[in-house]
């Protein structure tokens, strides 16, 4: 096996905001895992409130390139097993691995990855296409440029019913609600029942991921569904959000790959909770991972290209917001760098 990875510093077509703070450019990082004739990609985003930036990974895997390379390739959840003991404090890094590792394996097969977990491409859920936290006029613009038929909206400021009505006097489309633990109980508890008035379908990750007491008090009295994010980080988080959420959204940076995602999603289901997967404003490659899981969710948001300036790969239809894959072996997924 030979290992190879790109950086790139990805422009968003806006300013993207969220309770956190704003950001022009997303930084990832591309693995490329050749064996013989067939090569796998992964990508990893860096985002620094989880303190993994784009110069560890790559000193992560400088230090052990190799040891990744030594493996011998079978399938991907053995190569997953290997990665994780040998990268225990780099989870993103494990992810762009074990994303190549699941390519390359699809390629091997020559099967798509919802074809290699005996899926079918039907009845998936549409997307979402996010509107990130500005002034109410640019929010509403953002809206237009984009005629959509479910927006997330990204929360947490004092004028979030302001600007949740504002954006519904110019659709009717689904509208959820992102507020990045960006409320405390008492301003949750006030706003969600206003914002169930205002047709918001779900809401995701409204307190802080410490406040459980403040979850179990607002899942026993919310009226919208709440969805864990920044709670939801690891397998083991699964259980902690059984009755404090009514569903998880698992994100594939955070949790470390494709294949603790796959057994997060059969424990949720377990659990009798619903499942979204999201994005962390990748390209097509780490969103093809994403798109493949779509015959196994309720929810999700895998909007990353739509909302960058560039990209770095193709194969991913978004024509209807229904995304498709290619039927590509593999993420299905062409890149455009060398």
């Amino acid at each position: 096996m030979k290992v190879k990875y790109w950086s790139f510093n990805l422009p968003f077509k806006h300013p993207f905001t969220i309770s956190r703070g704003t950001k022009t450019h997303q930084p990832s990082l591309v693995v490329e895992l050749e064996v013989g004739r067939f090569k796998g990609y992964g990508e990893a985003p860096a985002i620094t409130y989880y303190n993994i930036t784009l110069e560890q990974m790559i000193e992560d895997l400088e230090k052990k390139k190799t040891f990744v390379e030594k493996f011998a390739f079978t399938d991907p959840e053995r190569y997953w097993h290997y990665l994780h003991h040998l990268f225990p404090n780099n989870p993103f890094l494990v992810c762009a691995l074990d994303m190549a590792g699941w390519d390359l394996f699809g390629k091997m097969k020559r099967k798509p990855l919802y074809d290699l977990w005996n899926t079918k491409f039907e009845k998936t859920p549409i997307t979402d296409y996010t509107i990130g936290i500005d002034t109410i006029e640019k929010m509403v613009t953002k809206m237009q440029e984009k005629p959509w038929l479910i927006y997330k909206i990204k929360l947490g400021t004092p004028d979030d019913i302001a600007i949740v009505e504002a954006l519904r006097k110019h659709t009717d489309a689904i509208l959820r609600v992102d507020a990045n633990s960006g409320w405390t109980t008492k301003e949750a508890l006030e706003k969600i029942p206003v914002l169930a008035g205002l047709g918001v379908e779900m809401i995701e990750q409204p307190l802080d991921k410490a406040n459980w007491e403040g979850m179990k008090q607002l899942f026993a009295e919310s009226p919208l569904p709440l969805f864990a994010d920044e709670s939801c980080v690891f397998e083991q988080d699964v259980q902690k959000c059984y009755e404090h959420f009514h569903g998880v959204n698992i994100k594939l940076t955070k949790c470390s790959g494709i294949t603790p995602a796959r057994r997060m999603i059969t424990k949720a289901r377990e659990l009798g909770m619903k499942v979204m997967m999201g994005s962390m404003n990748e390209s097509s490659i780490g969103s093809a991972a994403v798109v493949h899981f779509l015959p196994q969710l309720d929810f999700v948001d895998v909007d990353g290209p739509l909302l960058l300036n560039e990209d770095i790969a193709s194969g991913l239809d978004y024509s209807t917001g229904q995304v498709k894959p290619s039927n590509e072996p593999g993420l299905g997924i062409s890149i455009n760098f060398s």
